[in-house]
């Protein structure tokens, strides 16, 4: 009797853990982790650009059909990811590359980038909490002109045309009581702007990627997805204007990387003991699905990036347009 409940349990945590989804906010991880038969589904294109000189590698994801966002679990759309090793190194120079190499992503994706616009800068998370404080941080380092030229005009920037830049901090709803949506909304019906970029942390599946990684996409976002706390999406639909979506993976989930340290030990030691092997297999993922893991430095890391972030924002859209 004891031997059979023994082999019920083990059949349970077994399909507990092929049962296992691994949380993440980046398209490219998610591409990655389809399965071998589904890596050439249709309506799924990938693009890879090297740039050797600053080391950044750029990878676009494209998802055209409803099916491939299904197999994905990702909205169609372009999904564009920047991985910079040294992203977390203090080094100002290389820093300015990356807000260089953003500007160029930022103004592909963005419609009508060559033309004046008023674009509203959304910064997502929790300014309290450090790991969720990209947002915010990138807010307060962002050049705005909205202000200004509604009361003076262009000419007080000593130039014919420039972007209107507003930005908005929705907060958290624990504090608020409302939607992050139902703020943006309200902001974006009196406000009118052409478009929106909208800040947030993410949540990523290979530790490699924390902190080093830039994803830029144009279907919206879902705040708090990355720690399974959803709310309402803030896209085109919802909102009637584009909206680019700009992320930096700052956790991850504890689960994901036991699981990883798990994998890597099994392959390493094939032929385990039943009983070591069926120890190993009692870990609780349901319990560490709700622990979130970040570097020791992350209050640095953060400070830094999400400078980074704003000055590739800054570039973007919030450069004059001169006289010819």
């Amino acid at each position: 009797y004891r031997f059979g409940n023994e082999r019920e349990e083990e059949m349970e945590e077994r399909q507990s853990m092929g049962n296992f989804q691994m949380r993440t906010d980046l398209a490219l991880e998610a591409r990655e982790s389809i399965s071998e038969a589904d890596s050439k589904l249709r309506g799924v294109r990938v693009e890879e650009r090297y740039h050797e000189e600053e080391d950044i590698r750029v990878t676009k994801v494209m998802i055209d059909t409803m099916n491939a966002a299904r197999t994905m679990g990702k909205p169609m759309g372009i999904y564009v990811t920047m991985e910079a090793p040294a992203m977390v190194e203090p080094d100002e120079d290389y820093h300015r590359e990356i807000s260089g190499r953003l500007a160029e992503e930022i103004l592909e994706l963005l419609p009508g980038a060559d033309e004046e616009q008023s674009i509203l800068v959304v910064g997502l998370g929790n300014r309290e909490v450090t790991a969720d404080a990209l947002g915010p941080q990138v807010v307060d380092n962002l050049f705005i002109t909205r202000h200004i030229v509604k009361e003076y005009g262009t000419a007080a920037y000593n130039c014919s045309k420039m972007n209107q830049i507003s930005a908005l901090e929705p907060g958290v709803m624990a504090k608020t009581g409302m939607e992050t949506a139902e703020i943006v909304k309200g902001v974006v019906e009196q406000t009118r702007p052409d478009a929106l970029i909208v800040i947030d942390a993410l949540a990523a599946r290979s530790v490699r990627r924390l902190n080093r990684t830039v994803q830029i996409t144009n279907t919206g976002i879902q705040p708090g997805s990355g720690v399974g706390n959803h709310r309402n999406a803030l896209t085109q639909e919802s909102l009637g204007v584009p909206v680019i979506a700009i992320g930096i993976p700052t956790v991850v989930d504890a689960a994901t990387i036991v699981m990883d340290a798990l994998e890597k030990l099994l392959e390493e030691e094939k032929e385990l003991e039943n009983a070591r092997y069926k120890e190993k297999q009692r870990l609780h993922f349901a319990e560490l699905n709700n622990m979130y893991m970040t570097g020791k430095d992350i209050d640095a890391v953060i400070k830094r990036v999400s400078f980074t972030v704003s000055e590739g924002i800054n570039i973007a859209i919030g450069e004059t347009f001169m006289d010819s």
